[in-house]
């Protein structure tokens, strides 16, 4: 075997060959490479054409990389911080923009203060968030909003701590943002009508729960009844209306997505979280069925990769067994983790999506 062949097989049997055919945007930072055949280097994420592994040198820093006299790649910038950094900082910066703002800016605004085109910063805060820069607003005002309601001051100063101009526009905007009046926040969801209904699936039993706005629970257990107790903890106020005949079709809907997630769940969903648990919650609906990711890569979807532990608390918050499927996380090692309705159920539910 002569050098050139040892090299490549070298290449090969290093672990960041594997990391630069994935273009990991993770192993930025941590290595570069070279290319012979086209006198540049890259970092591990680069988009550029797939080289052969014979013609690529793999360098521990950069400067290892820029004193071989190649010259930079024009498409991954290695000399720069990664586009993954520059656009979490650029989304960064425009959330404490809308948090600061006394109104919700516009898309063409945030993206002036950002020296940005519209098109293309409304594509990197979604990618970033799991939100359009506007849902993003709304769920940080819904935010201010429950935070003020929590507090010992009048409806109405509610409303302008939250930064609203009139109580007409709160009061027009009320419903989507709490899932129901204001005064009934407050009382804790007081004569909010929660319908339910209890199935069985492969799983166990299902407990399904709706308001006026669509399904607002999805929960699994052993015990219908402990389900039902669950419900009432999670809306101790509001009153719950079960045996209802015409409710158990939408049950029948949910444990036939639950039996086959594949087909989807074309029902409304009433989800209440904070904005960081709806990021959280939209890139766990966005994970394929049949694949996993950990914490940190959860994390790092939403544009805050020190944040796993806050990903992790937002899974677990989450009251939508399979709808959000918080299953589909877990640890870094590629164990499971704790599962609000039981780690065995989350293994089943695993294998059954992978078979799928």
């Amino acid at each position: 075997m002569n050098s050139q062949d040892k090299q490549t097989k070298a290449i090969l049997a290093d672990p960041r060959w594997a990391r630069i055919l994935a273009r990991d945007k993770t192993a930025d930072g941590e290595f570069w490479y070279t290319v012979n055949t086209t006198g540049v280097y890259c970092r591990p994420s680069c988009a550029s054409r797939g080289c052969n592994p014979k013609n690529v040198i793999l360098h521990d820093t950069l400067e290892s990389a820029q004193n071989t006299g190649f010259r930079a790649c024009k498409r991954c910038k290695p000399n720069g911080p990664a586009a993954e950094i520059v656009n979490a900082e650029i989304v960064t910066k425009a959330c404490r923009i809308i948090e600061a703002g006394e109104t919700t800016p516009s898309l063409t605004d945030l993206a002036e203060a950002l020296a940005l085109s519209p098109g293309y910063f409304h594509r990197v805060f979604k990618a970033h968030t799991g939100l359009t820069p506007k849902g993003y607003a709304t769920a940080h005002r819904a935010k201010r909003v429950r935070e003020a309601l929590d507090g010992d001051n009048s409806i109405t100063d509610a409303i302008y701590d939250a930064g609203f101009n009139s109580s007409g526009r709160f009061y027009e905007a009320s419903n989507a943002m709490l899932g129901m009046t204001p005064s009934k926040f407050r009382k804790g969801g007081v004569k909010e009508v929660i319908r339910f209904a209890i199935g069985e699936t492969t799983f166990g039993s299902i407990l399904v729960a709706s308001s006026t706005k669509g399904v607002a629970a999805i929960l699994l257990g052993d015990d219908p009844e402990a389900l039902v107790r669950d419900l009432q903890d999670r809306f101790p106020a509001a009153t719950l209306i079960g045996a209802d005949a015409d409710y158990e079709a939408i049950v029948a809907k949910v444990v036939g997505f639950v039996e086959a997630p594949q087909v989807g769940l074309d029902l409304p969903l009433d989800v209440r979280g904070t904005a960081f648990q709806q990021r959280v919650w939209q890139a766990l609906r966005e994970i394929p069925i049949g694949q996993t990711l950990s914490y940190t890569e959860v994390a790092e979807r939403i544009g805050a990769r020190n944040a796993t532990r806050a990903a992790a608390s937002a899974c677990a918050s989450n009251t939508f067994a399979i709808a959000i499927p918080c299953h589909r996380v877990i640890r870094n090692d590629g164990t499971l983790s704790g599962y609000a309705w039981g780690v065995e159920r989350k293994r089943k539910l695993l294998a059954m999506e992978k078979a799928v």
